[in-house]
């Protein structure tokens, strides 16, 4: 696995605590690479050099919602913040689902998770991004065929979603920008210790984007003029509310991301054109928690 390199769907595995958990559609990362010091140059007038300590990079994996549950529980708890560390493997795989080599990771935390751009008009599948920090990483040889197979089901499309805001008229939100979640992870030197320690910082939840038709926001204006024009924006002015996940019958739910204390700060038009049927109004909220429900995989 070379630094910059990326992987194609379906040759690559992810295995947590030794149970594997699904193909990956996308993969990168994952290298390991020391700093080139220089010291002062001696009475040769030659600079000598020697290397640092080793960096193992951020593995960063792409993934559709078919995964196996301690994929999802992983996922589950890192956004509750309780920084589970997992190690595990991703497992190269030939065409024939034999497995060839495997990078190992140990005692990864995961420091982003993004969720895909929705539009009522896409006809695109969605997928979930996922950057993870290991302590430190080893390639090895691997053997054996995958124990779990190319799976069609779940399929999530980015145009199957519904938002649900408390007190406002969601039904005709056509489109939420995609968001990432974000967990500050600092890398700290120790000693004389070779690998760097992982100090935990702050779990950052992102803002919303969110657009709808103009004609269904009466309530956002209210709230918007209440809120930001008034100043009314205390903690009992906040909202909460739910994005959920459908499946392709626009009625099961797949997966949803609780949202909690959403304030709105900005409410506009967006630009159009004349012969435009449709005028739409994009909304910008702030949103301090996010809890994710995740598909029950097995």
């Amino acid at each position: 696995m070379a630094d910059t390199r990326s992987f194609v769907a379906g040759s690559y595995g992810l295995m947590l605590d030794e149970k594997p958990c699904g193909f990956l559609r996308r993969v990168e990362g994952g290298g390991v690479s020391a700093d080139v010091i220089n010291e002062k140059a001696s009475q040769d007038h030659l600079v000598r050099k020697h290397i640092g300590q080793p960096k193992y990079e951020d593995f960063t994996i792409e993934v559709g919602l078919d995964m196996a549950k301690p994929f999802w529980d992983w996922i589950t708890d890192s956004l509750s913040m309780k920084y589970v560390r997992k190690s595990g493997a991703i497992v190269a795989y030939s065409y024939d689902l034999v497995a060839q080599s495997q990078r190992e990771f140990h005692d990864a935390i995961i420091t982003e998770v993004t969720f895909p751009a929705l539009d009522g008009g896409s006809k695109e599948p969605g997928y979930l991004k996922v950057k993870f920090s290991p302590y430190l990483t080893q390639l090895k040889k691997a053997t054996g065929k995958a124990t779990v197979t190319r799976s069609k089901h779940k399929m999530f499309m980015a145009s199957n979603f519904k938002l649900q805001i408390q007190g406002l008229d969601c039904t005709k939100v056509m489109k939420i920008d995609s968001f990432t979640v974000k967990q500050h992870v600092e890398q700290l030197a120790v000693g004389e210790r070779r690998n760097f320690e992982q100090a935990i910082g702050t779990m950052d939840f992102p803002n919303l984007k969110i657009s709808m038709s103009s004609a269904h926001a009466d309530p956002w204006q209210e709230w918007f003029h209440k809120f930001v024009i008034d100043g009314n924006s205390g903690e009992e002015a906040e909202k909460n509310g739910v994005l959920t996940l459908l499946s392709s019958n626009q009625h099961d739910e797949l997966a949803s991301i609780k949202l909690m204390h959403l304030g709105i700060f900005r409410l506009a038009e967006d630009a159009a054109t004349s012969n435009e049927s449709i005028h739409r109004i994009t909304a910008d909220l702030y949103c301090e928690e996010m809890r994710f429900d995740p598909p029950t995989g097995e």
